[in-house]
Order: C-alpha cells, then structure tokens, then sequence
C-alpha cells in the first residue's frame, strides 16, 4: 500500500508551507492525479487521514483532479486522450505508440490554509 508513504510524504510537504506561512493549519489539499499513477483514491484518503492526526492537517480534504492518459502519435504528429488505460494506440491512425505525454503524474496542485489571528510580536 504506497498510498500510505504518499500521505506521509503529503503531510511533510505541506507541514513545510504551513510553517512557512505562519500559518495554523491547512483546510484543503487539491492533487492532480493520472490515470496511469496506480493510486487508489479511497486508500489515499483513508491513509492521509491517519498520518494527518495531532498534525496541523487533521481534518483537511483531499480534492482531486483526474488527469487522463494522453499519448503522442508520431505518425499523426499529434497527442491525443486516450478514453481508458487500454492498449496505447492512437485512436486516428491506430499506429501503436508508447509516448506517454500525461497520466501519471501525481502532484500536490494546491493547499488551502488557515493564517493565524495572531500578529507576530
């Protein structure tokens, strides 16, 4: 289950930022996720959820954005989405490419924080 070192590894980098921030806490995480990326979302959510405990983000959401498979055809000269993980062959020309141009990325997008009331002294 790497899903639970990819929550550990979540939970560092935006620990990072709320301190950086001067911040309390973190209210959200948006992660653009591939098609390709092998991460079950429902095992994400859950690991995230024990690793962000009596951490500054216990209690934040995960949102996703899914990000499709998209290859380049070098007989059309083209990219295209392919509509499913199946055998990556272009759908224009049917020439068979391994070309991967988007899909598996996993990126932390975006996180929502929660500044502080108080000034700094």
């Amino acid at each position: 289950m790497h899903e639970l070192s990819i929550a550990h590894s979540l939970v560092e980098i935006a620990t990072e930022h709320v301190r950086a921030a001067g911040a309390d806490s973190v209210r959200s995480l948006t992660l653009k996720l591939g098609a390709l990326s092998c991460v079950h979302k429902s095992a994400l959510e859950f690991s995230f959820e024990l690793v962000a405990k009596n951490t500054p983000l216990e209690g934040a959401v995960l949102h996703f954005i899914d990000v499709p498979v998209v290859v380049y055809c070098p007989q059309c000269a083209c990219e295209v989405e392919l509509p499913g993980i199946q055998r990556f062959r272009c759908p224009q020309c049917d020439t068979p490419t391994a070309e991967i141009r988007s899909g598996r990325e996993l990126d932390l997008q975006s996180l929502e924080i929660v500044q502080s009331d108080a000034a700094p002294a």
